[in-house]
């Protein structure tokens, strides 16, 4: 019987969603699942609907606990599975807003941009705390983590914790698959395929069907405009480089300088998207701000809300259930490049293939991804090492430093306004960054126009201007 231990089990959806997708499997119809929140309300309800999950499957065997103490339901854990939101709406909300007064139009700010940044300075350290703990109390256990900003949250957690079993886990690689296999008007288990390069920017550099390159096909459907239209950004990608990426328009929007340059650019590349995931402004705030939550959650307990019991296209089941049984799966992992991607750098977070067994995680060399597609994550990358850097050693210049070379966030301000507008997120989110004591980035004199007061303007969009 696998003990599985989910910490951040309070949000709508993410527990009930694990806990269906590991039951459909037998040998795992009989786990223990123990639900992890600091949220009690939220977890009283995400324990009644396991339970109902378990009534509804005719899952007898199984069972769940609901925990507020950790270290509690870390005993004897076989698998920790995290997923995780610090400072919630109210945080995501002036990581957006504040930026944009300054220039700066996000989508969703969970991976690069000033909105990755700042998650990574607020989750880091809690993370790393919760390794802790599973390395003292359960240091056999395989984490899982769906965390963002994945990149530079797993970066930090497999340099201070290297010998714990851990893998960075996201749906966009079989996500985007699926999506170029409908297009394809093939069933997309006959599709074989190579991803590789970071989340949220990872390129499928082979795409194939009984042997024929299926990659020249899909750069003529990228050009369709009832394909283009829906998906304008990840097209554009397509259309310039060649190779699919993973994630919406509305993700990789964000990471270069390329389409968010103004709201007509938005509207072009961004805010036409199909998915739910809308690349327009601030997407993740709509997203978010759920007022109705409890309600939601109360009818799913309750059973006037219907549950999905079939499985979903998640990686967590797959691992857990390839662990305990032997049974092999290959999914794709994020993990600390030993090599894996020759041309990206050694101890980078990189997402690739990984074969699972009962031997557990096992990343797969790739070799080397086509130098521009390396080039275009390694702009990432950078960002990504500074800001796990700040957390590291507790500097807010590097904070600035993470900011500043931000592809966005370079395109959209200068230097001075960089700065301005790093001490203002790092000032308005001070409780949830206690680690840094208070400490800003160093004011510095603004000196290209002494007509000017002193104060770094910001560029504020009237539509907002009297909500800041």
């Amino acid at each position: 019987m696998a003990k599985i231990v989910i910490i951040g089990a309070g949000s709508l959806v993410f527990s009930s969603r694990l806990t269906a997708d590991i039951l459909t499997y037998p040998s795992l119809a009989s786990s223990q699942f123990a639900l992890v929140d600091i949220d009690p309300e939220r977890l009283d309800y995400a324990a009644e609907i396991c339970r109902r999950i378990f009534r509804e499957g005719g899952y007898s065997e199984a069972s769940v606990t609901a925990e507020t103490a950790r270290r509690e339901a870390l005993k004897d854990a076989d698998f920790v599975i995290i997923s995780i939101l610090v400072g919630g709406f109210e945080a995501i909300e002036s990581e957006i807003d504040i930026p944009y007064a300054y220039g700066i139009d996000q989508c969703i700010g969970d991976t690069l941009t000033p909105g990755g940044v700042m998650r990574c300075l607020r989750t880091l350290p809690e993370l790393l705390e919760i390794m802790a703990d599973v390395q003292e109390i359960c240091p056999d256990a395989h984490v899982l983590n769906y965390t963002n900003p994945m990149g530079m949250l797993s970066r930090g957690v497999m340099e201070a914790y290297p010998d714990i079993s851990y893998v960075g886990l996201c749906h966009s690689v079989q996500g985007t698959s699926e999506e170029w296999a409908k297009r394809l008007e093939i069933p997309h288990h006959e599709i074989n395929y190579l991803c590789a390069g970071i989340n949220h920017e990872a390129w499928f550099i082979k795409f194939e069907h009984n042997g024929k390159d299926l990659l020249p096909d899909i750069r003529q459907l990228a050009l369709k405009p009832e394909i283009w239209n829906g998906d304008s950004a990840r097209m554009e990608y397509v259309k310039h480089f060649g190779y699919p990426v993973t994630e919406s328009s509305g993700h990789v929007s964000e990471y270069s300088g390329w389409f968010r340059k103004n709201k007509e650019t938005v509207e072009r590349y961004c805010s036409n998207t199909y998915s739910e995931w809308n690349g327009g402004h601030a997407f993740i705030k709509d997203l978010y701000a759920r007022p109705d939550w409890k309600e939601q959650m109360q009818r799913m307990a309750s059973w006037e809300d219907p549950i999905d019991l079939s499985r979903s296209l998640e990686y967590g089941s797959q691992i857990v259930n390839s662990i305990v049984t032997g049974e092999p799966v290959l999914v794709y992992g994020n993990v600390r490049n030993r090599g894996y991607i020759e041309n990206l750098p050694e101890g980078a977070l990189v997402e690739v293939p990984c074969f699972i067994d009962k031997n557990g995680i096992q990343p797969v060399h790739v070799g080397r991804i086509p130098d521009h597609l390396a080039a275009i994550n390694s702009m990432q990358l950078s960002v990504q090492e500074l800001a796990v850097k700040a957390v590291q050693t507790r500097d807010p210049e590097l904070v600035f430093q993470a900011m500043a070379l931000d592809p966005l966030t370079a395109m959209s301000c200068t230097l001075d306004q960089i700065r301005a507008m790093t001490r203002e997120l790092m000032q308005a989110h001070s409780k949830w960054i206690p680690f840094m004591q208070g400490m800003l980035p160093d004011a510095k004199e603004t000196l290209y126009d002494k007509q000017v007061t002193g104060e770094v303007e910001r560029h504020i969009d009237p539509s907002i201007a009297n909500q800041l």
